[in-house]
Formats: C-alpha cells, sequence, structure tokens
C-alpha cells in the first residue's frame, strides 16, 4: 500500500506542491534575511550595553538631553548625554542640530555605538512642538515613572 493517492489527479497535485513548497520557504527566508540589515532598533541609555547595542550596529539612542552636557568645537562636532534618569550615554554628532534642540528635551539620535560606548550620530531628531515626546522615549520613561505629560499629576 501506497502513501500516494491513488487518483492521478490528486498525485498531480501532491507533487506540484511537494515542488513549490521549498521554493516558496526559501524565497521567505531570503527575503527575510535580507531585511534584518534594514531594521534598525531604539535603546535607552540604560538597555544600551553590549548584548542589546553591539559596537557598529545601526541603532537609535533616546532620552533627554542632559542639563549641562552640550559642548561644541570649532569644526562643528557637539557632544552631549542622552539619559533616561536612570543611566546616560556620551553622544557624539557632527552636523547642524534641529532648531528646537535643547538641555532637557526628549531627542532621537540614529547612528552606532563606538568601541569605548559613546554613541557616534548621524541623525538628530528633537521633539517639535510642547505636547511631543517620541513615543519609545516616552513608553521607557513611563516604565521608570520619570516622565508624566503636561498638566499630569505624580
Amino acid at each position: 500500500m501506497s502513501w500516494l493517492p491513488r487518483s492521478p489527479k490528486a498525485r498531480r497535485r501532491l507533487w506540484v506542491v511537494a515542488a513549490v513548497a521549498p521554493i516558496l520557504a526559501l524565497a521567505v527566508g531570503l527575503a527575510l534575511w535580507a531585511m534584518q540589515d534594514g531594521v534598525t532598533y531604539f535603546v535607552s541609555p540604560s538597555e544600551a550595553n553590549a548584548e542589546t547595542a553591539p559596537v557598529g550596529r545601526d541603532m537609535r539612542l533616546g532620552g533627554l538631553v542632559e542639563a549641562g552636557s552640550v559642548r561644541h568645537d570649532a569644526e562643528g562636532q557637539v557632544w552631549f548625554r542622552v539619559t533616561d534618569n536612570a543611566a546616560s550615554t556620551q553622544v557624539v554628532f557632527r552636523g547642524d542640530l534641529p532648531d528646537l534642540f535643547r538641555e532637557g528635551q526628549g531627542i532621537v539620535a540614529q547612528g552606532t555605538f563606538q568601541p569605548d560606548r559613546s554613541f557616534r550620530a548621524d541623525q538628530v531628531l528633537a521633539k517639535h512642538d510642547e505636547t511631543y515626546m517620541p513615543r519609545e522615549v516616552a513608553d521607557r520613561l513611563k516604565e521608570r515613572g520619570e516622565w508624566r505629560p503636561e498638566g499630569a499629576q505624580p
């Protein structure tokens, strides 16, 4: 007794499915593998360690600009610290900062971590009005009870 169906039509369908399934699985696998380089992970300073934020991997770092930490040099490089009130990370950025960038401001910086665990930013995004906080930053700060929207009671 064979495991194949007796009907020639059913047997043909089985062979088509058996031939198409591995090709489809290979196509899905290749698509997922190709997309892994396009994913940009978000971390807060307290989550940024060597395992969750490896050196050289494109990441987003979010938090508040630490008061008194912003320094500029003559070559257009800016140093500042990003904090989530539990930890802070040194950020180095070369370029023009957004007009709304200031101390105590919620920001998201995109770039890579360096071997010394500083963060080299390629892009810095700041909030655009008084009520906006980047969703990832607000979620992390709310988890720790550190950030509340305007008018909220502690």
